[in-house]
């Protein structure tokens, strides 16, 4: 699974960090980001906080096989 923010679309609306607080935080200026080295993070609560964000700037895609 790879998650991903669009920076250019996230209000800082925190719902992913309430979600999944150990995938999901907020940057210095207040938005989401993923924590270092969840990025390819497995759980249930991935695809909650995707679905939890006002604006829709998280995707969470499913990893294909190498």
């Amino acid at each position: 699974m790879h998650i991903g923010i669009d920076t250019d679309v996230c209000i800082g609306a925190g719902q992913c960090a309430l979600v999944s607080p150990d995938v999901f935080t907020q940057d210095d200026d207040g938005f989401g980001t993923v924590r270092p080295g969840r990025e390819s993070a497995h759980g249930p609560l991935i695809r909650e906080a995707a679905r939890a964000c006002p604006v829709g700037a998280i995707t969470v895609t499913d990893a294909t096989p190498a």
